[in-house]
This record gives C-alpha cells, sequence and structure tokens, in this order.
C-alpha cells in the first residue's frame, strides 16, 4: 500500500509539473505584486462540480486542482497531509478543518485590508513548511555587508525587438522555423526515482501538441489540439481549461519564436541576469487579465535560456521555471534537447535523445478523449 500511494503521488507531481511547465515549442513567467482579476469563466462552480466544499465552493471547478497544489507547494506537503486517501471528501483529519479556518482568514484580511486583492497567502506565514515560524531566526553566518552604491553607469539595455530578432536569428531564422510543421521526440525523464521514464511528445503545425510520459503506474499525457486541452494519469482524463489552458496554447504554438512579439501586448527589456555561467537579458512581457511572463536570452548566442510564468488560482499564483539546454542543430533549426522544469513542489530533466521533423503523425494523437468522469465523480476537496 506504501508503494502504491508512492507511485500514485509521483505520478500527481510528474502532471502537475509537466502541466504548468512548458514544453519544447521549436522555439512563461513570474514577477512580483498584486495578482489580477481572473476572466470571466463559463462553467460549473466547484461546489457543483465537487463533494464536500465549504470555503472554495463558489469558485470555478477548474480553479480546484490549481489551489491544491499551491497548497501543498506553500506548506511542503502533499495531498494526504489533509485529506483521507481515498475518500477526499471526509472530514476526519483535523488538518482539514484548519485548512477552512485559515482560508477564511486569509481570504477576510486581503478583502479588508487590500481592497480585494491576493497579497497575502497561505506561503506568506508557511513558507514551504506545515507549521508556520513565529520567532525570528539567528543566521548560521555573519550578514554580508551592503555593496556599496558606484556612480559607474550601466550599460544600455537592448530594446526588446533586438532581443527576439537575435533569438530568431540563433534558432537559424524565420524560414527554417517555418520549413518545419511537425516534429516527434522521444527521450528520459529523469528526476523521479532512480531510473528514466520514456518521454514521447509529438507537435505539429500551428498549435498541436501531446506529452506521454510512461510512469511505473502507466501513461500520463498532457495535450492541446488546437481546440481543447486535457491532462490523463492515473484514470480517466480531466479538462485544461482556466489559466491552465492558456499556458498549454502557448506551450503547443509550434512557431512561438515567431509569434511571441504577437503574444503580447507589452514586452520590455527590464534588466541584465545570471542564468548558471551565462549572462542574460531579462524579457518581461504582459497582457491585460493576464499574469506577466519572464523570458530570460543568452546575451552572447541570443538562445532561449529560461522562462517563468505564473498560474492563477484563488488561494495564489503557481510559479514554474524551465531550463533550457543543450541546444543542437536539427535539419537547419536549433533545438534544445534538454529542459529541466521546476515548481515548489519538485522539479525534473527531460534530456531528447531522437528528433525526427516534417514526418507524418497520426492525427489520433491529436483526438481529444470522451468526456471524463473524473470531475463528475465528485472526490472532493476541501
Amino acid at each position: 500500500m506504501r508503494e502504491l500511494l508512492k507511485s500514485t503521488l509521483m505520478a500527481a507531481a510528474i502532471l502537475a509539473l509537466i502541466l504548468t511547465a512548458p514544453i519544447m515549442r521549436g522555439q512563461s513567467g513570474g514577477a512580483a505584486g498584486s495578482q489580477s482579476t481572473p476572466s470571466p469563466h463559463e462553467g460549473p462552480t466547484a461546489g457543483q462540480q465537487f463533494k464536500n466544499l465549504q470555503v472554495l465552493k463558489d469558485v470555478p471547478a477548474d480553479q480546484i486542482f490549481p489551489a491544491m497544489q499551491f497548497i501543498t507547494a506553500s506548506l511542503g506537503v502533499e495531498c494526504g497531509f489533509c485529506h483521507v486517501q481515498g475518500a477526499f471528501e471526509k472530514d476526519d483529519k483535523d488538518e482539514k478543518r484548519t485548512a477552512r479556518k485559515m482560508m477564511t482568514m486569509m481570504f477576510a484580511i486581503d478583502k479588508d485590508d487590500f481592497d480585494g486583492r491576493t497579497e497575502v497567502t497561505c506561503y506568506t506565514c508557511h513558507r514551504g513548511s506545515s507549521d508556520p515560524v513565529s520567532t525570528p531566526i539567528i543566521p548560521d553566518t555573519e550578514p554580508k555587508p551592503e555593496a556599496e552604491e558606484t556612480s559607474a553607469a550601466k550599460p544600455a539595455l537592448p530594446n526588446a525587438g533586438e532581443v527576439l530578432d537575435k533569438y530568431v536569428q540563433a534558432i537559424g531564422g524565420a524560414d527554417a522555423l517555418h520549413k518545419i510543421s511537425t516534429r516527434l521526440e522521444k527521450g528520459t525523464l529523469v528526476g523521479f526515482g532512480p531510473t528514466g521514464m520514456p518521454v514521447e511528445v509529438y507537435a505539429k503545425a500551428p498549435d498541436a501538441r501531446v506529452t506521454v510520459v510512461q510512469t511505473p503506474r502507466g501513461q500520463n499525457v498532457t495535450a492541446y489540439n488546437g481546440q481543447t486541452g486535457w491532462m490523463s494519469g492515473m484514470g480517466p482524463s480531466r479538462p485544461i481549461t482556466g489559466g491552465e489552458l492558456d499556458n498549454e496554447k502557448r506551450n503547443a504554438d509550434f512557431y512561438f519564436a515567431a509569434d511571441i512579439k504577437t503574444e503580447f501586448q507589452q514586452i520590455r527589456v527590464a534588466r541584465e541576469d545570471k542564468v548558471g555561467d551565462h549572462d542574460a537579458y531579462v524579457l518581461m512581457a504582459r497582457s491585460p487579465g493576464r499574469t506577466p511572463v519572464r523570458f530570460y536570452f543568452d546575451k552572447d548566442s541570443g538562445l532561449l535560456l529560461r522562462e517563468m510564468r505564473l498560474v492563477e488560482t484563488p488561494l495564489g499564483r503557481n510559479p514554474s521555471e524551465v531550463d533550457y539546454a543543450d541546444y543542437r542543430e536539427t535539419d537547419g533549426l536549433k533545438i534544445p534537447y534538454q529542459w529541466t522544469i521546476a515548481r515548489p513542489g519538485g522539479r525534473f530533466t527531460i534530456k531528447i535523445t531522437e528528433v525526427q521533423q516534417n514526418v507524418p503523425i497520426d492525427e489520433s494523437k491529436f483526438a481529444a478523449p470522451a468526456p471524463s468522469a473524473v470531475m463528475g465523480a465528485k472526490p472532493g476537496t476541501p
């Protein structure tokens, strides 16, 4: 039973990580500050879809899974900390009752003191621990002295258009990019357990992509076919909606390197930074009603090194980050053969060993499954 639970939690973590972080699209992302108001949403409420909700019953049903991910990341726990495994709707655990009280308190603080903006979250106090620390911690080392300010002028930053143009040229140019219309990648996912798991990514222009991970308990799938998105593993599939769907649409954009200029209403070079040993320009990309995205481009090569993005939830923002590496020229186009995806709940690396481009891909790979019974089963959440 213990091994079954461990395997189930591992599969859930993989699905959550893959869903919220971008997998290679031929070539988003966090910033501090107040959170934007979610766009109007059509569909059932969580109270209509799940059993025994008391605090989050009026939020859209598709926000429940991201909200649960936010709690696990903020407290450094797994589902079983609050829930009875196999009977999530039960109220047997004190931790679940406490969670309801804490969420009610958090919502009241944000409403009364921050005009309804999500400023205080679970993470504000917990910082990755189930027991928040109330007494200041004495550091083990001497504090570092503040850096002295210098009058030396900072180097001028390029404009966003220059950085993005250099990126397109670095991967081979717009013509080379648009000569590719399909991509099949095979590799290994490492980071969960001692051995790697096979991964396959099927992508087709203009905006279809399916990622399949072979776990010890079967396939985990994350997909968008140009019209709808879905996610499956450990049972029937569930639809990808809301902010998760916005991110997956962006992941599936086959020509995103060329489309990025039109994807966002505002893009600016914010500063210089480091990604490992590489100097990078950080671009901030924004659009009204959507969370901002950060892109890190290598100052020398122009290649994309990192993306950071956020997903809105009723409780706060879920961050994710992906680092690209091992760029290789394939059919005249440079693509990364390795990327590392990270969230507060963990990280893993995908290493590609085989790439085929402009090959036929069976349309059945992009066929959406029949309506899922997962949501209708009312598994229960707090």
